[in-house]
């Protein structure tokens, strides 16, 4: 891999945790509407914008192709379906503790998710772990747990965010297609019931989209395209950069999260929640370090991204 597309890929994966990073300040722009309707919306308009992608792309003979092989292939029609249901939820989820007053807790939450990623990956493809990855993943239990203990609740928020994005990276795993014609088919699999809500909601006059403002129907229908734009940088820079950079780089986007909700948006951040996030820090530095060559285990020689033995 030349050095000039490793600059390339990182520049768009660095790209998409940005626009990731900085959305909660588009959600507040709609944090009138109910975090359903803009779910509704945000599924809808995702999947006419990559309707249109398809169409400019000259891909949609290829999405054709792909959903008379989902015919043949059952398996990874359910898992598209399980795909579509988890990040539809991810998106509901995180919406809603954005327009709520819960940034800081949703930034937890995908820094807990790479870690959730690893146990997925041991427990599910029966990965094996280094002995760093395993220690970082006990930091980040401990700073979890500090978190429920002093709010004596648990986290439901970072946790929910975590395993619906970790269980639909799961379910990617065993969906090997495109990754436009991939992003249509999943939205494909749930805008018909995004469509229905729209409607009900039109008819029962508690609608936002059409009867409040021009601003607010482009906000909503712009939905779609913030949706949908970073998820298609990333697919294209993970491709091209090692996988110890992609992870240094998806840091980005609950740090700047986090840092939206503490100096921004002004949302209480405790001691203890200081205290909780440095411990899942030094377990994401820990694992990320795990996946380079400063703490690569004797006989194993990181190239790429990827772990090769000696």
């Amino acid at each position: 891999m030349g050095k000039t597309e490793t600059q390339t890929g990182a520049i768009q994966a660095g790209f998409s945790y940005l626009i990731w990073g900085l959305l909660p300040i588009y959600w507040k722009l709609l944090d009138r509407v109910n975090a359903m309707e803009i779910l509704g919306n945000r599924v809808f308009w995702s999947f006419v914008f990559m309707v249109v992608v398809l169409f400019f792309t000259k891909k949609w003979g290829l999405f054709i192709q792909t959903i008379k092989g989902f015919a043949k292939n059952k398996k990874q029609m359910v898992a598209l379906a399980i795909a579509s249901v988890l990040i539809s939820g991810n998106w509901f989820i995180y919406i809603w503790a954005v327009n709520n007053g819960h940034m800081i807790e949703a930034s937890l939450g995908y820094y807990i998710n790479p870690l959730i990623s690893i146990v997925l990956g041991m427990l599910v493809l029966k990965e094996k772990l280094n002995i760093y990855q395993y220690i970082s993943f006990l930091l980040a239990a401990i700073g979890v747990l500090i978190v429920t203990v002093s709010h004596g609740a648990f986290p439901w928020i970072a946790v929910s965010l975590a395993l619906t994005f970790g269980l639909y990276g799961l379910a990617k795993k065993l969906i090997n297609v495109d990754s436009a014609v991939g992003l249509t088919l999943e939205t494909l699999v749930v805008a018909p019931i995004a469509a229905i809500y729209m409607i009900f909601l039109f008819f029962t006059g508690s609608n936002s989209f059409l009867s409040v403002n021009t601003g607010t129907d482009l906000l909503l229908i712009g939905a779609g395209v913030v949706t949908a734009v970073p998820l298609l940088y990333f697919a294209k820079g993970a491709q091209k950069i090692p996988l110890s950079l992609l992870g240094f780089l998806q840091y980005i986007a609950p740090t700047l999260t986090l840092m939206l909700g503490v100096f921004v948006y002004q949302e209480h951040f405790s001691k203890i929640q200081l205290l909780s996030f440095i411990f899942i820090w030094l377990g994401l530095t820990i694992y990320s370090l795990s996946k380079t060559k400063l703490l690569a285990p004797k006989g194993i020689k990181i190239q790429k991204g990827k772990k090769v033995t000696l």
